[in-house]
């Protein structure tokens, strides 16, 4: 094939859509819950895979917050896992890692240690949390902190349909001076591998350029998923970080975020696409990973469609991609947010006036 046929064959390829949904469930084999406490501003994020997924994670916020992600490690016992837990509530947030794996294991479900029917199995359920404890919500719980009953709530409603903005564990969440929330988007290449990513944006940066209202992730939006503003006007000074938070404290920021795919891999490969993942937030927030973030993203393979001949090419093509959809679910999950019930917190769409 000359030069120009392979140019032809490329475009091609690149003709990929979003999925029926354009949401991380178009990927077979995922779903995923959410809950909700209006009272105390904050919620829970449940992806939970049909059977047992490989999972890796790449860390690069400052002050992250998580819970099992030491088992990720390729030379560790366990390569799969039997869900993945994104959280508000900071520490107290880890807590609906407990449930979800409670409701697991009462399902017979986790990691079999032994084969006698009187030992239980042991769930996997890695999680990341992100601070929301100062958004005015109501934390005075004592001894019983919401998240272990919101985890077995989110894991009760897992299926495919997603809400979007403030929801699960974006419902608290600010994304530098605006309403942060969950996004989701997806893409399905022609060749038959679909790439979705969860993200619940409560980040230190901003998600608009200079004029406040256009994504950082413009470039890569598909058919007006946030709003259609062209990225042509984009643009910002040197040093200058827009509508990010103020005068940040340490562990009050954080992106957490899941890719997956339906593609096979294993876990060293999983951990590559999830590096490359992380590009998607440099799209979509000025500045990330900073001292103040506790940016995670997880990558989980439900294993449905081979990597076919050139499986190191095709690691780096569903890497890109998944960054591309992890762009995009931030912007989603901005725009698609509203202000807590009584509270008029600035979002997108009131600034848009949208």
């Amino acid at each position: 094939m000359d030069k120009f046929g392979a140019s032809c064959q490329s475009r091609a390829m690149s003709k990929a859509r979003p999925g029926p949904r354009n949401l991380i469930t178009d990927v077979a084999g995922l779903a995923v819950g959410q809950a909700a406490d209006e009272t105390a501003r904050t919620g829970v994020t449940v992806l939970l895979p049909d059977a047992p997924a490989v999972c890796a994670v790449d860390v690069r916020g400052g002050g992250p917050g998580t819970r099992e992600t030491d088992a990720l490690a390729p030379e560790t016992l366990v390569s799969t896992v039997d869900a993945v837990v994104l959280s508000g509530g900071s520490m107290y947030g880890l807590g609906a890692g407990d449930g979800v794996a409670a409701w697991l294991g009462a399902r017979g479900r986790g990691f079999r240690v032994s084969p006698l029917p009187e030992v239980p199995p042991s769930p996997i359920v890695p999680a990341a949390i992100l601070f929301d404890l100062g958004n005015g919500g109501d934390k005075q719980w004592g001894l019983e902190p919401p998240y272990r009953r919101l985890g077995i709530e989110a894991v009760e409603a897992a299926g495919l349909d997603i809400a979007l903005g403030t929801t699960g564990a974006g419902y608290g969440a600010k994304a530098g001076l605006l309403k942060g929330g969950t996004g989701s988007a997806s893409i399905v290449t022609p060749d038959g591998y679909t790439v979705g990513a969860l993200a619940c944006v409560n980040s230190f940066g901003s998600v608009v350029g200079g004029d406040g209202l256009t994504f950082w992730a413009a470039p890569f939006e598909i058919d007006g998923e946030f709003g259609g503003r062209s990225p042509a006007g984009l643009s910002i000074a040197p040093d200058d970080w827009g509508l990010a938070k103020a005068n940040p404290a340490a562990r009050e920021n954080t992106t957490i975020a899941c890719v997956a795919t339906d593609a096979v891999l294993t876990p060293v490969q999983a951990r590559r696409v999830a590096i490359m993942a992380q590009a998607g937030l440099a799209h979509a927030i000025r500045p990330v990973h900073a001292p103040f973030d506790g940016d995670v993203v997880f990558c989980l393979s439900t294993g449905r469609v081979d990597l076919g001949e050139t499986p190191d090419r095709m690691v780096a093509r569903l890497g890109a991609l998944a960054a591309d959809c992890l762009a995009r679910a931030v912007a989603r999950g901005v725009y698609a947010a509203t202000a807590w019930t009584g509270f008029d917190a600035p979002t997108w769409r009131s600034l848009s006036g949208g």
